[in-house]
């Protein structure tokens, strides 16, 4: 949560997406879990956060999805903080450039999809198009060929369990499929489907069946898809057009152990696997 005093907004972007901080700012991690609700406050950011992410022992991971390359040391500036549970900054380190989607597992894992940008602009683990990463900033974790095309677009994030799913869509000859890529990080096992869906913005998913989204742009409404798994190919079973509270716009799905928590203007909505 960030106060209006910090914030600015561009004359040319409508509506809430058009507001963003000025940094440095101060802002409020506020974590509701039931009945219960933590606030820390968190001073002094210096990073205009695209990415929110939770990680054990009460940390957090704020990030900033777009970095460079800062050409007379040959690194990339850092772009991601992890915070204490007292909100004060641990460590500070860049998980490549253009990230789409972001994502933590419950072992404090940090998952990443990129955008094309990132892509082809020259970083070596947004090259690849998905990456896994330690909350040292270490990468630990990359495709190695196993993909069924080179990404083009990442899509959105889920977890479930100790299972971490990236959707993508392809850049190569399937260009335009959009895929579903399970990974399991304790045993390095990568496993990839064709998407029932393309433009997904949002997904979760428990067992053999699954939940996604898709909105219309600059439109207060979007597309709730139910899918299921059979073999190797997920099948849609229903489809539903939703009017919501407010626009959804890129970044704003949350899968979580068969939840998906999508954010529409001021109003969080969850739907179930």
């Amino acid at each position: 949560m960030v106060h209006r005093r910090y914030l600015e907004h561009s004359r040319y972007v409508k509506g809430w997406v058009g507001w963003w901080p000025k940094v440095p700012f101060t802002g409020e991690l506020v974590v509701v879990t039931g009945q219960e609700e933590r606030r820390t406050p968190v001073p002094d950011i210096h990073i205009a956060p695209s990415h929110l992410a939770l990680l054990p022992d009460s940390r957090f991971l704020l990030a900033n999805g777009r970095t460079s390359r800062m050409e007379a040391q040959g690194l990339w500036r850092a772009n991601a903080v992890v915070f204490s549970a007292s909100g004060s900054p641990d460590a500070e380190f860049c998980l490549g450039d253009d990230i789409a989607t972001l994502v933590t597992d419950a072992d404090g894992g940090i998952w990443t999809a990129y955008g094309d940008e990132g892509i082809y602009g020259g970083h070596p683990e947004s090259g690849e198009g998905l990456a896994g990463w330690n909350v040292r900033g270490e990468a630990t974790w990359s495709p190695g060929g196993r993909l069924p095309d080179h990404p083009l677009q990442g899509c959105t994030a889920a977890t479930e369990d100790d299972r971490v799913w990236l959707v993508w869509s392809s850049a190569g000859f399937r260009k335009g499929g959009t895929f579903l890529t399970r990974i399991t990080p304790s045993t390095g096992a990568v496993t990839s489907y064709p998407s029932p869906v393309t433009r997904v913005d949002g997904f979760a998913v428990r067992g053999d069946r699954a939940v996604f989204t898709r909105r219309d742009h600059n439109k207060r409404t979007t597309e709730l898809v139910r899918a299921e798994l059979d073999g190797d190919t997920w099948t849609v079973t229903g489809r539903l057009r939703l009017r919501m509270p407010g626009r959804v716009v890129l970044k704003c799905g949350q899968g979580r152990d068969g939840f998906l928590w999508l954010r529409a203007g001021d109003t969080w909505l969850r739907a179930e696997v």
